[in-house]
C-alpha cells in the first residue's frame, strides 16, 4: 500500500534525524532540547514502523490504525521540529507547536487503543 510505503520512509527519516538529534545533544552545551526531540522522533519512528506491522498483519482496524499512524509523525514532527528550531533559532515553530505535537502523538496511542478493539476479529 503506498500510504504504508510513505510511513515507512518517514520513520526512516526520523530514525536518522533521531541519531543526529542524539548526537548533537551529546556534544552540544545546553543542548537538553535536543535529547528530547530525539526521544521522541526515535520512539515514535519504531511506533509507526510497528503500527504498520500490525496492520498489514490484520490486527489492527485499517482506516483507525492509518490515521494513528499519521499522527505519529505529524505529532512527533511538530513536537520535535519545535524543540530543535527553539534550539538553534531562538524561536519556536508557532505557538504551542510542542504540547501541540505532544497531544496528537497521546491522541495517536489511543487511537491505536481504538484501532485494536474495532480490529476484525
Amino acid at each position: 500500500m503506498p500510504a504504508h510505503r510513505l510511513l515507512i520512509g518517514l520513520a526512516g527519516l526520523m530514525g536518522a534525524a533521531a541519531v543526529a538529534l542524539a548526537a548533537a545533544s551529546a556534544h552540544g552545551a545546553d543542548a537538553s532540547r535536543l535529547a528530547s526531540a530525539s526521544a521522541m522522533l526515535l520512539f515514535h519512528a519504531s511506533a509507526i514502523l510497528a503500527t504498520i506491522a500490525l496492520l498489514t498483519r490484520g490486527l489492527l482496524h485499517d482506516g483507525i490504525g492509518l490515521v494513528a499512524t499519521f499522527g505519529f509523525a505529524i505529532g512527533a514532527a511538530l513536537f520535535a521540529g519545535d524543540l530543535t528550531l527553539r534550539q538553534y533559532a531562538g524561536h519556536a515553530l508557532f505557538p504551542m507547536a510542542a504540547p501541540t505535537g505532544g497531544m496528537v502523538m497521546i491522541a495517536s496511542w489511543l487511537a491505536v487503543t481504538l484501532a485494536a478493539v474495532a480490529a476484525k476479529r
